[in-house]
């Protein structure tokens, strides 16, 4: 059985990390990686290949720093070449990215079963470009692997189940990857506070509305007047920032880093403070209570069992809930995503309906 696993953003690698570990144990699978170039900055690319010990891409397409179409078009281009060339049984798909819906679209359109890791995430917000891609990128696919019961609720009222599809619940890779590689947490090349809170920022709707992220970094410096504020910068915030002239006082700034690094940085914070999908969840598995810099979010059980308050850009919001969780004590024995057994579950269904 041939694979081709489609990547482009630093969540990607992390799941890819947790199947192609778990498909190395099978010789009957050849797998191979695409990577459209989505993330090119090299802490947040090339150093998840090599950390994380993922088999380098088979190709690496070199599509970024474009529009969403422009993006979006290139690599349906590209893919679709490599997918003839390669003839694979199954396209692996991930998330909700540019990568994703371009890697689905370009299988889909070759008559190639395309197969979509964290399937039935819904934020209600068609907006959000996220959102655009996995409602299409669902619609296509042939099994739908969902990270949780609420995702697969989430098809069922969308009427999936008059789909021809199948809906599985395999549980999150991201805490394979999480509950793997936490013995090897690496310590950032800066110096790190005993305590402090880890903030990351870049989602467009705050990035690009100079309003929110104002507001956001308001926030951000009063509350390191209490403790510091350790901000890894993404380069599309940093771009931002700049253009926008905005001032950035008492927060500690560090370049994007490493998968690694971030588990240490995870495991070492009081607090995460991130308009991620991908780290509210790894909040959760290194059981750190988070503010959710965002007005909805997909992972609507970490809000239910209340290890996560949405606090959007208000600068009354994200301060007042900085206070009520910053000494709070949250039992996070809860099994919400699989414990660890997802790209277990993936790989010997994909091979069980090959």
């Amino acid at each position: 059985m041939k694979i081709v696993t489609i990547v482009g953003a630093r969540p990607q690698f992390i799941k890819a990390a947790a199947i192609s570990r778990e498909i190395s144990k099978y010789p009957e699978i050849e797998e191979i990686i695409v990577h459209t170039g989505q993330h090119f900055d090299k802490n947040m690319s090339d150093i998840f290949f090599d950390e994380m010990k993922i088999p380098k891409p088979h190709y690496n397409l070199n599509i970024n720093s474009l529009s969403h179409g422009a993006m979006t078009g290139q690599m349906l281009e590209k893919i679709e070449k490599v997918l003839i060339d390669q003839k694979p049984d199954w396209v692996l798909v991930y998330g909700d990215t540019n990568s994703t819906i371009a890697g689905a679209l370009a299988a889909k359109k070759l008559h190639i079963k395309v197969a979509h890791v964290e399937a039935g995430l819904r934020s209600f917000n068609i907006k959000m470009p996220e959102e655009i891609n996995r409602i299409l990128t669902d619609r296509i696919s042939d099994i739908l692997f969902c990270p949780t019961e609420t995702a697969i609720e989430n098809l069922k009222k969308e009427g999936f189940d008059n789909i021809d599809n199948l809906i599985v619940n395999s549980g999150d890779v991201m805490q394979d990857t999480a509950i793997f590689y936490s013995e090897f947490a690496k310590v950032p090349n800066y110096n790190i506070p005993e305590k402090f809170i880890l903030a990351t920022i870049h989602r467009a709707e705050n990035t690009d509305i100079p309003e929110r992220l104002n507001s956001i970094f308001a926030a951000f410096e009063k509350i390191s007047t209490e403790i510091p504020v350790v901000l890894p910068l993404h380069p599309r915030t940093r771009k931002f920032i700049e253009s926008q002239d905005i001032k950035i006082k008492n927060i500690q700034i560090i370049e994007p880093v490493g998968y690694l690094e971030i588990i240490y940085l995870l495991k070492n914070c009081s607090l995460v403070m991130t308009d991620s999908g991908g780290m509210q969840k790894e909040a959760f598995f290194f059981a750190k209570p988070c503010l959710t810099l965002r007005d909805e979010t997909e992972w609507v059980e970490l809000i239910l069992n209340k290890f996560n308050i949405l606090v959007g850009a208000d600068f009354e919001k994200i301060y007042t809930n900085y206070q009520k969780m910053i000494n709070l004590n949250i039992n996070f024995e809860k099994n919400l995503y699989g414990n660890g057994t997802a790209s277990k579950k993936i790989v010997t269904f994909l091979l069980a309906n090959n």
